[in-house]
């Protein structure tokens, strides 16, 4: 796989700098049950990383000093982190939200048949991965057999309250273009989802968010193998909305990897780019005892994929 950073480090980028940090996002690990061409941590069944439970507890002192508000979860599969059930309730007796970014199709693999009760038990928000309505674009981008295991592990969270009125419990949805083209605007795609969605499967959900997919890891290697990246980048540079910069997740956010080390986002952590002007990486420990002490931002060129069009954050279009 090409190495990124040297093709992104050079930047005319905007400076942006953080505002109140309210989330903390942890990669909880690599492994994942899946392996996605547009996977920007590079996930598969293979990997082995994994945030161990040192590190989560520090995560939650970290969360009560600095009165943190959100607990967002990714990874890789992060169900697939032995501490995750132990990390979530934790977490909920600190009073915070906590989300699940979750695939859908882990739901339904064997020693997980129960997270999805889990999940509603604890009212954990669920981000959930779905690249489309139709059963062979998302096969095709993610490998046969996803798209109706996925349909399973959703119609597994509409029956135990998801998405349902009145229940509160909220799951979202994830769209990502097939390859290197903006996603088209938010709203309107949202509306052919839940009809469609329902119509062929009695399928609902809460929100749709777009998200642009990122130049890095395996997405913007396959790029360079293609000879697509420069005319991606080019797009992305062209797309740039400057009404974006004000929503970016950054601004409010900071992400852990699996070992503790600090970044200003998830991007920037599979960059292996140092929490803000630091040279050199910053553990989450260190941070707990001095606290954040600067505003700026680390920035490079893939930061155009978040200000792109709509602009695209681990919330959906910004615009």
């Amino acid at each position: 796989m090409h190495e990124m950073l040297p093709h992104l480090i050079q930047t005319d980028f905007p400076s942006i700098t953080r505002t109140k940090l309210d989330t903390l996002q942890a990669n909880l690990g690599y492994r994942c049950n899946q392996s996605c061409l547009h996977c920007h941590v590079a996930a598969s069944p293979k990997r082995t990383e994994e945030m161990d439970w040192e590190t989560m507890q520090l995560m939650l002192d970290f969360i009560e000093k600095y009165d943190i508000t959100t607990l967002d979860l990714t990874g890789g599969a992060p169900e697939m982190n032995q501490h995750f059930k132990r990390l979530v309730i934790e977490a909920r007796k600190l009073g915070v939200k906590v989300i699940d970014r979750c695939n859908l199709t882990i739901l339904c693999e064997p020693g997980y048949e129960d997270f999805a009760e889990f999940l509603a038990e604890h009212d954990v928000e669920v981000v959930a991965s779905l690249p489309c309505y139709l059963e062979d674009n998302v096969d095709a981008q993610r490998g046969d057999g996803v798209f109706l295991a996925s349909i399973e592990g959703l119609t597994k969270l509409n029956k135990l309250g998801y998405a349902q009125e009145g229940s509160g419990k909220v799951l979202n949805l994830v769209y990502n273009p097939q390859g290197p083209v903006l996603p088209p605007e938010q709203v309107a795609l949202e509306i052919s989802y839940k009809s469609e969605l329902d119509a062929r499967y009695g399928v609902q959900f809460s929100n749709l968010f777009t998200l642009a997919n990122m130049p890095i890891q395996r997405f913007g290697s396959m790029l360079i193998s293609k000879k697509t990246f420069l005319p991606y980048m080019d797009l992305l540079r062209a797309s740039f909305n400057e009404a974006t910069l004000d929503s970016l997740m950054c601004r409010s956010l900071i992400s852990v990897d699996w070992q503790g080390f600090v970044h200003d986002c998830d991007f920037n952590q599979q960059l292996k780019m140092p929490l803000g002007s630091s040279r050199e990486p910053i553990h989450l420990e260190a941070l707990l005892k001095e606290g954040l002490q600067e505003s700026a931002i680390r920035i490079g060129d893939h930061c155009y994929g978040c200000t792109a069009g709509q602009g695209s954050s681990c919330g959906g279009a910004l615009s």
